[in-house]
């Protein structure tokens, strides 16, 4: 018997239905990109803000314009297509159950965000200006924002010194994906333990004589 993986997806579908009300909710709310609300302070907003790119606003600024958001599009089906395979490879291997846990999550926020990138040029018609088509043109909509701090690292800094810094905006698929990597590499050791298969008994060696071995006196 293996572990049935359909427990894990059910997992991944709460996540992604949950992922689409906080969305589509901050949509409604906020209605217009840039528009906030302070949770804690200046420390915790809900930020509206639409990503063309990534988790975390990563974009692939060197792909020539147009193709760019297509070939993020596809990527994501097939990184989504190719997780959920692996899900269920694991869980016929019998593989630990937080290591499951773990890949569902990241399945549900990958398949979150491709939600929103596939249907959203269509349905919210958020796709940039210059976009050949609506479908696989939507953005991403983004609104978590820790904001400890904003403003210019100073020279002396290494690398980022002189450049303007901001914490990445995220969202709760954003979320999902990076706990269920975070999950893995810290317990990569208890979810990948192998168990050892079992020895080939020692052969008895106290008593080297047996009885193919005995030589027969008589007929000597």
């Amino acid at each position: 018997m293996f572990r049935s993986p359909y427990k894990y997806f059910w997992l991944t579908f709460f996540l992604i239905v949950l992922d689409q009300v906080i969305k589509l909710a901050i949509h409604h709310s906020l209605q217009y990109e840039g528009n906030e609300v302070a949770l804690i302070g200046d420390w915790l907003k809900l930020h509206y803000v639409l990503n063309k790119g990534m988790a975390f606003g990563i974009t692939l600024d060197f792909l020539p314009k147009g193709y760019a958001k297509i070939v993020l599009s596809i990527f994501r089906i097939f990184a989504m297509v190719g997780i959920g395979a692996y899900l269920i490879k694991l869980a016929k291997q019998k593989a630990h159950a937080g290591l499951l846990w773990s890949i569902a999550a990241i399945l549900g926020g990958a398949i979150g965000n491709v939600v929103d990138s596939t249907f959203y040029g269509v349905y919210l018609h958020n796709q940039p200006a210059d976009s050949p088509t609506p479908w696989f043109h939507g953005q991403v909509i983004d609104m978590f924002f820790f904001d400890p701090y904003q403003g210019w690292i100073p020279d002396w800094v290494p690398l980022w010194g002189g450049t303007w810094y901001s914490t990445p905006i995220f969202n709760f698929a954003d979320a999902c994906i990076f706990c269920g990597v975070v999950a893995i590499l810290i317990w990569q050791n208890t979810f990948f333990n192998v168990v050892p298969t079992e020895s080939t008994p020692k052969q008895e060696t106290e008593n080297p004589t047996n009885e193919s071995t005995i030589i027969n006196t008589e007929e000597v």
